[in-house]
């Protein structure tokens, strides 16, 4: 919130709707609040670094081991929930076989889907701490550095 040359408060918020105000505020805090100004140079100057740290060795790197682990993982997930829909709607002679007492196949695969869901989750966060992490903090320190350089942004 700022305070306006009126001595009223307006707010400084790009979500404030001032179409939709009214209640309790007075008719100079309606008005729409100035746009703040923009250095002409910043803009470009930040896309220039990010399209150069997109096209880096390292970015690519980072994005291929993302890509390694992601794609197979949701493929084989996708697999597996798939299967075990198939399995329940078409055969569900075979979910209904007992195990033991009262637990069948179908209870089992569907405590398999929760299973391999924490799985995958675990190894996710695994592989992201080991392999991607420390080379996107790096890059994310070299960006800044490099928007500090060139006068962009901070």
């Amino acid at each position: 919130m700022q305070r306006s040359n009126a001595g009223d408060v307006t707010y400084d918020d790009p979500w404030y709707d001032a179409l939709a105000s009214g209640w309790g505020e007075s008719a100079a805090a309606v008005a729409l609040p100035p746009a703040r100004p923009q250095p002409d140079a910043a803009p470009s100057a930040a896309a220039d670094i990010y399209l150069e740290v997109q096209r880096s060795e390292a970015f690519q790197e980072v994005r291929r081991r993302y890509r390694r682990f992601v794609v197979p993982g949701a493929v084989a997930f996708l697999l597996w929930y798939v299967a075990y829909v198939v399995t329940a709607t078409t055969v569900p002679g075979l979910m209904a076989r007992p195990v033991a007492g009262a637990v069948n196949v179908g209870m089992l695969a569907g405590l398999g889907q929760f299973l391999t869901t924490f799985l995958l989750t675990w190894a996710y966060v695994r592989h992201a701490r080991l392999r991607r992490d420390r080379a996107a903090l790096e890059l994310r320190w070299d960006t800044q550095e490099m928007a500090r350089g060139r006068g962009g942004a901070s």
